[in-house]
């Protein structure tokens, strides 16, 4: 699928980037011929250029013949149009996961959620538009929140989806399409390892109402989310993984085990909902499965192909529908080596 292409991550330094560039270099999407890891923040492309040469320690030459490499690293900013071009240049896919995206930042920030959110989209766009970029295919990475959106980082990101979708009418050689999901588990800012640093420091953990559920998958089920949307997605389209979910009541308890842990309730925080959704209502009608995944297809009637399956949902597709069992989540815990005494092992791993 993406042998012989040049692939362009933006915002790759984040958690998603690192697991989809292990994905990448992994061969199980085929041999890319480059992989360029486009982000603002020079030490944390430094660490990662570290952990990807398995080397613990280094000066400046270590970012020598970084040009000449499979995995190469690009110092830029997608609200900024000109370094936007240039590192599209010679894209042939493009995986938009730069973003602002935590919850209270883009309340008290607004405007600097909007000119990463949906500037950088806007950028993506334009620049494959103006200079007519051979760019084969972008996925923009969204999120739940732009389902219903009550936030700053949800409607910032709904518009980036709309930019993306319009995107393939102005640009009808390039492919664009999205995926959206919910709380991606241990990644950083969500709440498993909020709940298990309070754990470790002996409480209390903090619940904000006991009615509250949330999505969870994995980091590796976000790539496959990805994967899927380069593999199958039509243009206009945005994928949507069928996911299980939790009470996060049952959550820091199922973390806490036997331990003499108090649970305080904090009352909900602003911006939250109590069940997170990830097909809306109105969507609905226009989502149909294909494979593991909804699709939902697009509403701009230019872009409507023959529907071959009905849709899918007859109303909402949000946390509060599936809730797992706590002996459910336990085994997912397990699996995911996210209990609180897996973490402790693994620590205790590196020290030695």
């Amino acid at each position: 699928m993406l042998t012989n292409k040049k692939v362009v991550v933006t915002g790759g330094t984040g958690s998603l980037g690192h697991a989809l560039v292990r994905r990448l270099l992994s061969g199980a999407c085929g041999t890319p011929r480059q992989i360029t890891v486009f982000s603002r923040d020079e030490a944390k492309q430094h660490a990662m250029r570290l952990a990807y040469q398995r080397r613990n320690a280094a000066t400046d030459e270590v970012i020598y013949h970084n040009f000449e490499r499979v995995l190469r690293f690009q110092i830029g900013d997608v609200r900024d149009y000109h370094s936007v071009c240039a590192v599209l240049r010679d894209a042939d896919v493009v995986v938009n996961a730069a973003a602002l995206k935590q919850v209270p930042t883009c309340e008290y920030f607004p405007f600097e959620a909007v000119q990463t959110n949906i500037g950088g989209a806007a950028n993506i766009v334009r620049a494959i538009r103006e200079h007519r970029l051979p760019v084969e295919t972008v996925v923009g990475v969204s999120t739940d929140k732009a389902c219903k959106p009550v936030n700053v980082m949800g409607m910032t990101k709904a518009v980036q989806e709309r930019i993306f979708i319009q995107a393939q009418l102005e640009c009808p050689a390039t492919r664009f399409a999205c995926v959206r999901y919910g709380n991606v588990l241990a990644t950083r800012g969500s709440v498993v390892p909020l709940f298990q640093e309070q754990i470790r420091n002996g409480g209390p953990v903090t619940i904000t109402t006991t009615a509250m559920t949330r999505f969870l998958l994995s980091l590796d089920q976000a790539v496959d989310t990805i994967v899927g949307a380069l593999r199958e997605a039509y243009g206009g389209e945005i994928y949507i993984p069928r996911l299980p979910s939790a009470r996060v009541v049952e959550l820091a308890e199922v973390l806490i085990g036997d331990r003499p842990i108090e649970t305080r309730i904090t009352g909900i925080r602003p911006g939250e909902k109590v069940h997170e959704v990830l097909v809306s209502e109105e969507e609905a009608h226009r989502t149909i499965t294909r494979g593991d995944y909804y699709v939902i297809t697009p509403m701009l009637p230019e872009l409507h192909l023959p529907m071959h399956d009905a849709p899918t949902l007859d109303g909402e597709y949000n946390s509060g529908h599936d809730v797992m069992d706590k002996s459910e989540l336990e085994a997912l815990l397990r699996q995911q080596r996210l209990l609180v005494e897996d973490y402790a092992r693994q620590a205790e791993a590196v020290l030695l």
